[in-house]
């Protein structure tokens, strides 16, 4: 069983694949990913070419919610094919690999296409902002916030 580390670098490595594909990032990804899989066999390199490229295709060909629920399976898929690669190495070619996957994502994913400007706030996925208990609570507040009791609206407006 890998280890903790080793199990988020294949799960980004899966979401990288998904989420390059039909970027302009694709093209680099898919011959890293290809050649890091094939770890110098051309035919299994060749072989995963195909492979990322049925990738592409399908998350082309699908829409609405079956779209997200193609990628999440996708991005499943290839994170579980990451980690059996890294499962099949020794310690040393592991770690090697590893690094070489850490690299190439580097180099070649996509960003996560969020950014932010100056006093404003990004968010990547989830975002839950609550008050309780009479608070305020905000992603960014532009100008003041104050809490007190509110004025009382004159009796000639109801």
């Amino acid at each position: 069983m890998l280890e903790e580390a080793l199990v988020a670098l294949a799960a980004t490595g899966g979401s990288a694949v998904v989420q390059a594909a039909g970027t302009e990032a694709w093209a680099g990804l898919r011959q890293a990913v290809a050649r890091w899989f094939g770890r110098g066999d051309g035919r299994r390199q060749q072989g995963e070419l195909e492979r990322l490229d049925r990738t592409a295709t399908a998350l082309q060909t699908t829409d609405g919610a079956e779209a997200e629920r193609g990628r999440l399976r996708l991005e499943a898929t290839w994170q579980a094919r990451i980690e059996a690669v890294l499962e099949s190495l020794d310690e040393a070619e592991r770690d090697r690999a590893a690094d070489e996957l850490r690299s190439l994502l580097a180099q070649h994913a996509p960003g996560s296409g969020v950014s932010a400007g100056p006093g404003s706030l990004a968010v990547g996925g989830t975002a839950n902002i609550r008050a309780e208990g009479g608070s305020i609570a905000a992603g960014v507040i532009h100008g003041g916030a104050h809490i007190g009791n509110p004025q009382l609206p004159d009796p000639s407006q109801g």
